[in-house]
């Protein structure tokens, strides 16, 4: 059996695919992705837009 990898969704995206593909790896609906990355992003003070572009840089696109 394959082993599960985290790939930018090329499918579900907003952005860069980041919340997509995280919502396929964790098999969940991406607007729950969305939603908790909004609520990430307005209560730490912006920092998970630091987040969300790190994780757009280190994680490939889905071939």
């Amino acid at each position: 059996m394959a082993a599960k990898r985290l790939y930018r969704s090329r499918t579900n995206v907003m952005i860069s695919g980041v919340c997509g593909g995280l919502a396929e790896y964790f098999d969940i609906d991406p607007t729950l992705v969305r939603l908790g990355y909004v609520l990430l992003t307005l209560f730490t003070l912006f920092s998970g837009v630091i987040f969300y572009i790190i994780a757009a840089l280190i994680i490939p696109l889905e071939n």
